[in-house]
């Protein structure tokens, strides 16, 4: 790490550890600020941002059913943020996941499903736990678990250096070093008291936007931090009551601007530039909120389209119908086991749903060579273009 690329100490500096004659160049995060002054850029971009963020909050409690738009949602975030660390799964792999057994599935879509399992544990330990280090931990260890870098101390804070940044593996060339682990228990003190503090005067995005930057910043595990970091995003959000459901999928945004993402970030702890950080947090937020709002509209109306179509219908396919919106790709296991039909029943009731345009045959899947149905309108809402530029912002 070249100490002279860090020109400001107003996040922290450069440091090396007295005494020891191997000692390298790393950056000493300070303390979180309570305080902060924003530029009128950032404020322009927190109102756009808060604005977006309410109009999906809205759109959640008016849906009669928001779970339905729950599992889509976070598995989107899922894939976009396993890919920002270099996972190789597509949507469509993970969904068609569900039908698979363990040993069926690639290991990238092991990794996606296991953050779909630490993102479950964490919406559900906020019920229980403050935002601290326990809580963290413990959706870490289930994230790493029986994947790659499981070997890297899944759950447990760091005892050895980190650096990000250098195609030598060297620490010398690194474009970032971690705090060393000696400063790592002070550093998340902070930290925790700073996303807990009640009587913080600072916008909840804001507080959001810095409590992602010190996270990465202290890098307290050797692996999975970025996606640890990311989902904290989420559950702050709906710790503090500016979502209901995890419906904002941040990642996306996120991972189709990586550079400028890791740029921004960088560039606090260089030239202490928290007013770009921000401002590309808070785009993020708008635009990915703006994206969630007009997917979950289409969602919603397509949905009422099927129930329609099947009111008059004497069988029991409407019961299809909110299978396909929790997971486009459907069995007749699936249909078996949540309507509690024959297996002819569960074939005739997809047949009746084929008949309707909803699903249609897409693929056998397993050893066993089980026929998968796909909800192919469901599925393009879920998968479809995005709704802004994956351009860098100006």
């Amino acid at each position: 790490m070249d100490p002279r690329r860090y020109m400001s100490d107003a996040f922290g500096k450069p440091a090396r550890e007295p005494g020891n004659k191997w000692a390298f160049d790393y950056f000493l995060p300070n303390h979180l600020p309570r305080q902060l002054n924003l530029d009128d850029s950032t404020v322009l971009a927190l109102s756009d941002a808060d604005s977006a963020l309410g109009h999906l909050q809205g759109l959640g409690q008016l849906v009669r059913d928001p779970d339905l738009l729950i599992g889509p949602f976070v598995t989107r975030e899922a894939v976009a943020s396993s890919r920002i660390e270099g996972t190789r799964a597509s949507l469509s792999d993970v969904l068609k996941a569900e039908q698979m057994a363990e040993g069926e599935r690639t290991s990238d879509t092991d990794e996606v499903i296991r953050y779909l399992r630490a993102s479950d544990l964490g919406f559900r330990l906020i019920d229980k736990l403050p935002i601290s280090q326990r809580m963290f931990s413990q959706i870490h260890e289930v994230l790493m678990a029986g994947v790659r870098g499981e070997e890297k101390q899944p759950g447990t804070i760091r005892t050895s250096p980190v650096w990000i940044g250098t195609g030598t593996h060297r620490i010398e060339d690194a474009q970032y070093v971690a705090p060393l682990p000696s400063h790592i228990p002070d550093l998340l003190t902070d930290w925790e008291n700073f996303v807990n503090d009640p009587a913080s005067k600072l916008p909840v995005l804001v507080r959001c936007a810095l409590m992602h930057y010190q996270f990465e910043t202290i890098h307290p595990f050797l692996d999975g931090n970025g996606r640890i970091g990311r989902l904290l995003i989420g559950i702050m959000l709906v710790n503090e009551q500016r979502l209901t459901r995890p419906l904002l999928y941040l990642s996306g945004y996120l991972e189709n601007h990586r550079s400028e993402y890791y740029e921004r970030l960088q560039a606090v702890r260089e030239r202490g530039d928290i007013q770009s950080w921000l401002q590309f947090f808070l785009r993020a937020v708008r635009e990915q909120a703006l994206d969630s709002v007009r997917r979950a509209s289409d969602i919603v109306n397509l949905r009422e389209k099927y129930i329609t179509q099947s009111q008059t219908d004497r069988s029991r396919v409407s019961a299809i119908v909110p299978l396909v919106f929790r997971n486009p790709y459907i069995s007749v296991l699936d249909v078996q086991r949540a309507i509690g039909v024959t297996t002819q029943g569960a074939r005739d009731l997809l047949n009746k749903a084929e008949s309707y345009g909803w699903v249609q045959k897409y693929t056998t899947i397993g050893r066993g060579g089980r026929t998968l149905w796909v909800a192919a309108e469901v599925f393009e809402i879920i998968e479809g273009p995005l709704g802004y530029s994956t351009e860098p912002s100006s």
